[in-house]
């Protein structure tokens, strides 16, 4: 079985501000040099997607709200659908979380097969469940293998539940786009259309050995085996972890090689936290730059004796010759930290890392001289590696106060979406700030839609909080 929360970062928002419900909501960088981590449904109708730019979304869809994410309420909300996965699975806990949002569960074990009425039952329950108990919509797949219980998922969202009978694999799949099978990107659609091939159906009458002409054996093999419908990958509730990274796309291109560093170093206190949370080191060190046009850069180096890096220190120490060697002339629009090679060697262990460090790493950032309106250009964003969750020292959303408040100058910022509470009207959110005012919305979960008022943005009865409890 494979559960996928529909357009869950959006379905979060909207689930705890009544006045989003049923329009636009999109969630990521809201800075026009930002990006869309996810789009409701409704954002989705005018053609906003994840990963678009965020200045195109405006484009297709100006109307929408465009909130900061609030990665502290995203992982409250993922641990009880986590939660809830488990009692499904059962005794054996064969339980795989992917993200947040997604996850796979083996019921092979109490089940005759896919279309089993007790085990169809206990899905619809844990549907009603995540429904009830959780505020939010889940699309489920079943089926015989994690590839057609993925496929099943997707092809109905949002809210749907969907079963692929043992014996229907090849049928369900044949009138399928490539792209509806995983890890086919628009690379290897590109090369298959070179082969006449535009459908999973094609696919799997392509001989294998063109595949592999084409693809090299290893993807070709697994693609044509997957366009029959055969996959023998088992659910496994441990995943390894490669690698813990973080990284900035900065409003501007900053050329100072101060900022650079400094920014540098935070992130590495970043990817620090994570490291000893889990109790391991990292033994490569890698920074990531992209130019002011566009140009990628990587540098990496391995630290000697095999000992790895887990401090903020030593981390930034490792970078700080990497990003040296990376030419910075003309600016650079995006700097990334991160750490590979992971061993749990805090406790002398030399054994590889198991367990899921990479959560969706999504941040906003904010540099000097820059603000936070929920309608204007000047925002700021940071986008990791999808996904998955952001860290950072500052605040549990991983929102990053700009660097003059971190010098000790007092700036206040609020960022769309944010939640606050005033000692007065109570608990509400941000809708959006500038020109030294912030306008909050105050309502939650489980209240009307609310009022609207307006603040100075120093005001001192008005306080940040923490996400409200569904």
């Amino acid at each position: 079985m494979h559960v996928d929360l529909d357009a869950f970062y959006a379905a979060v928002e909207q689930r705890d501000k009544p006045s989003l419900r049923g329009k636009p909501v999109v969630v990521g960088g809201t800075a026009w040099r930002g990006v869309v981590a996810t789009a409701s449904y409704e954002a989705r109708a005018f053609g906003v997607g994840s990963a678009m730019p965020t200045a195109a979304a405006r484009r297709a869809c100006p109307w929408a709200a465009y909130l900061a994410p609030r990665f502290a309420a995203y992982r409250t909300a993922s641990a009880r659908v986590m939660e809830l996965l488990a009692d499904l699975a059962g005794p054996p806990g064969l339980l795989e979380p992917l993200s947040l949002d997604e996850a796979y569960v083996d019921l092979s074990g109490s089940s005759s097969g896919p279309d089993d009425e007790g085990v169809l039952a206990a899905v619809v329950a844990f549907r009603e469940r995540v429904r009830t108990e959780v505020g939010l919509t889940a699309s489920v797949g079943v089926g015989t293998s994690k590839l057609m219980a993925k496929v099943a998922s997707d092809l109905r969202k949002p809210d749907a539940l969907l079963v692929v009978p043992a014996g229907a694999e090849r049928s369900v799949l044949a009138p399928l786009g490539v792209r509806a099978l995983p890890g086919v990107g628009p690379a290897t659609e590109s090369r298959l259309a070179g082969l006449g091939v535009s459908t999973v159906g094609q696919l799997a009458a392509t001989d294998e050995r063109e595949l592999v002409s084409v693809l090299g054996r290893a993807a070709g093999t697994a693609l044509h085996a997957a366009a029959l419908g055969v996959d023998p990958r088992p659910v496994v509730p441990e995943r390894e972890a490669k690698s813990v990274s973080a990284e900035e796309t900065f409003p501007t291109d900053v050329v100072d090689r101060a900022v650079l560093a400094a920014e540098l170093h935070r992130m590495a206190g970043r990817v620090a936290e994570r490291l000893l949370a889990s109790g391991v080191r990292g033994r490569t060190v890698t920074v990531k730059a992209r130019r002011y046009d566009f140009t990628a850069l990587a540098r990496s180096a391995t630290t000697a004796g095999g000992a790895g890096v887990a401090t903020a220190e030593e981390i930034a120490a490792a970078a700080a010759p990497l990003l040296a060697a990376i030419d910075a002339t003309g600016g650079l629009r995006l700097l990334g930290v991160g750490v590979s090679g992971l061993v749990g060697a805090l406790d002398g262990l030399d054994d590889p890392v198991q367990g899921d460090l990479l959560a969706d790493l999504l941040a906003p950032s904010t540099l000097p001289g820059q603000s936070a309106g929920a309608d204007g250009p000047d925002q700021t964003d940071e986008h990791g590696a999808p996904a998955d969750a952001p860290e950072d020292a500052p605040d549990d959303d991983g929102v990053v106060p700009p660097a003059s408040a971190r010098r000790g100058a007092a700036a206040v910022v609020w960022r769309p979406g944010q939640d606050v509470l005033h000692a007065e009207h109570g608990a509400g959110w941000v809708q959006g700030s500038g020109v030294g005012r912030v306008t909050v919305r105050f309502e939650g979960p489980r209240t009307a839609v609310g009022r609207v008022r307006t603040f100075a943005v120093d005001d001192p009865a008005l306080s940040e909080a923490d996400p409200p409890v569904w």
